[in-house]
């Protein structure tokens, strides 16, 4: 294979796997080229196996929620990195976060640290297929489930002083019902608990009219 015959190919990909581009092609060589290719910088490889482009030879800039998606899956994306994305905290997050029933991993790339905690198939609900650009998507989790996921994970997590120091904005954004609903779906008491607390925030004036 040629270097041409592998942007026809994978050029429109966010990454690409091993599998994919030895698809009616000698699997042994399509490996070596793929080394060489990682070696004299034209690609980057993410995780044994899958592959990005690098930066002069990409027709599309890869989503990092996409890329997250590829590197471990089953996954989504949840926690600060999803509540990020909604807008309902007001903080960057410096490593992309997901939940996953496979081990729990730390991978860091060339494009960024992804971070990957292990969740039981009961929990591994509550997540959508969603839109990026240039026609890429990724699964990440309802704006409730992701609130959800980061105080199941976190030590005290239910208690209301955890959640009032995430800084919680744009409220409108949380379903009630759809928070209840997850807790009851979940059989936790402490997602319970913080369900409780949740709503008192939600019911909490934004401001004090002077």
């Amino acid at each position: 294979m040629k270097f041409k015959d592998l942007l026809q190919k994978a050029g429109d990909l966010p990454c690409f796997t091993t599998s994919f581009m030895a698809a009616g092609e000698n699997l042994a060589q399509i490996r070596l080229q793929l080394n060489r290719w990682v070696k004299n910088g034209r690609l980057i490889r993410l995780r044994k196996g899958l592959y990005v482009l690098s930066d002069p030879y990409r027709k599309i800039k890869p989503e990092l929620f996409a890329v997250a998606n590829a590197i471990k899956s089953p996954s989504y994306v949840s926690f600060q990195s999803a509540l990020s994305w909604y807008g309902l905290i007001p903080e960057f997050t410096f490593a992309l976060t997901c939940v996953t029933t496979a081990r729990p991993q730390i991978i860091v790339t060339p494009l960024g640290r992804f971070e990957y905690r292990h969740i039981s198939k009961d929990l591994f609900w509550g997540f959508q297929q969603t839109d990026l650009s240039q026609k890429q998507t990724c699964f990440i989790a309802r704006p409730e489930k992701a609130l959800l996921d980061l105080v199941y994970f976190t030590a005290g997590g239910e208690k209301k002083e955890f959640l009032e120091e995430l800084r919680l904005q744009n409220l409108e954004k949380l379903n009630r019902r759809v928070l209840e609903q997850f807790a009851e779906k979940s059989k936790s008491p402490k997602l319970r608990k913080a369900v409780s607390n949740i709503e008192i925030i939600l019911d909490e004036p934004e401001g004090i009219e002077l």
